[in-house]
């Protein structure tokens, strides 16, 4: 494909400037150097190519020649190289300028997307700059490893290229912010979302993603991204196994922890006797926790404390006695599972990891 010819306006003057080199044999002035910078950088914001522009120079060099009788013609090849270099380092930091504008302007609306900033009918237009239509519904997905996150890191680019790949790009953003990859895509298509989550898992070390719900307007976007922030938040706190997490799965854990103060008060009356026994709550703590999560079965739960189901049992027994309440109650039982919960998410008591277990 043919460069498009660029105007003699770009080339101004460097006939007569050559004409001179060849009489003289001098090289370019700082103020001829210069003027080129300043042409080359003029040609890059009016939207010619750096081809049309070297190929403008070229062509006004090729009208000077041959030079007049005498002159000398390493000079007047010596003044175009320098034409050239100068055009393009003017073109070159136009276009970088025009990159930082671009990212600075993209980067801000992303901080005022993910925040709920701004006019909502000017954040419309803004997004529609940058492939999203915030009348529709969307879903965000997140994912946090040991690394910190930024649009340069090797496991965003390599994400990017996986789900540009396979999908195109669908009206689908791909950012980071605080150290976190990000993708906002339309809602009906989440299987860009959950591709997105599992291509960081892969790529990334010790990676976990959080895929949001669906929510309509410009505000969807951010309720999105703040469930999957919090579910992420949920898994780490709970050590869940399962790599990548959905909101839609983990419902109960914002009903548990929408009134904190009501959870502390639960924490504090159901498990603070706890505290009471030898060694502190800790490693009844624990045994409550796989007591759980072995679907309250006593030999599984006694296999993963490496105890005996005699100790597992007698320590079941010391906690019926603290708190008064029996595990084989089923209210009881969701009292103590609850505040078992609790105290895994807001990391109760204070300075105790509730894994340890008793030696």
């Amino acid at each position: 494909m043919q460069p498009r010819e660029i105007p003699e306006l770009y080339t101004e003057g460097f006939r007569e400037t050559l004409t001179e080199v060849a009489k003289s044999g001098r090289r370019l002035r700082r103020e001829e150097i210069e003027a080129r910078r300043r042409l080359g950088e003029q040609a890059a914001e009016a939207g010619y190519g750096l081809r049309s522009l070297v190929n403008g120079l070229l062509a006004a060099a090729r009208s000077n020649w041959p030079a007049p009788p005498g002159a000398s013609a390493p000079e007047v090849l010596a003044a175009v190289e320098q034409a050239v270099d100068a055009s393009a380092e003017g073109y070159e930091r136009a276009q970088r300028l025009a990159v930082r504008h671009e990212e600075a302007a993209r980067r801000e609306f992303i901080d005022d997307l993910l925040h709920g900033r701004g006019n909502q009918g000017r954040m419309a237009e803004r997004a529609e700059r940058f492939g999203l239509r915030l009348a529709h519904a969307h879903v965000v997905a997140v994912a946090r490893g040991a690394e910190a996150y930024d649009d340069g890191h090797p496991v965003t680019r390599g994400v990017q290229d996986a789900v540009f790949a396979r999908f195109g790009d669908r009206r689908t953003l791909l950012t980071t912010k605080d150290e976190v990859l990000i993708c906002v895509a339309p809602s009906g298509q989440e299987e860009i979302a959950r591709f997105f989550a599992k291509q960081a898992y892969v790529r990334g070390k010790e990676c976990r993603a959080a895929v949001g719900r669906p929510h309509t307007g410009p505000g969807g976007v951010v309720r999105s991204y703040e469930e999957a922030l919090e579910v992420l938040r949920v898994g780490e706190r709970m050590e869940l196994a399962d790599p990548v997490l959905h909101a839609e799965d983990l419902l109960v854990f914002p009903v548990l922890t929408r009134d904190r103060q009501a959870m502390y008060d639960l924490m504090d009356t159901v498990l603070g006797p706890l505290e009471e026994a030898r060694g502190g709550a800790g490693p009844l703590l624990a045994t409550l926790r796989e007591y759980f999560e072995a679907g309250c079965v006593s030999a599984e739960a006694a296999r993963r404390l490496n105890l005996s189901v005699r100790a597992l049992t007698y320590r079941l027994e010391r906690i019926r006695t603290l708190t008064g309440l029996d595990l084989a109650d089923s209210l009881d039982r969701y009292s103590l599972h609850t505040a078992v919960i609790g105290a895994r998410l807001f990391g109760w008591p204070r300075g105790v990891r509730t894994e340890q277990q008793a030696g």
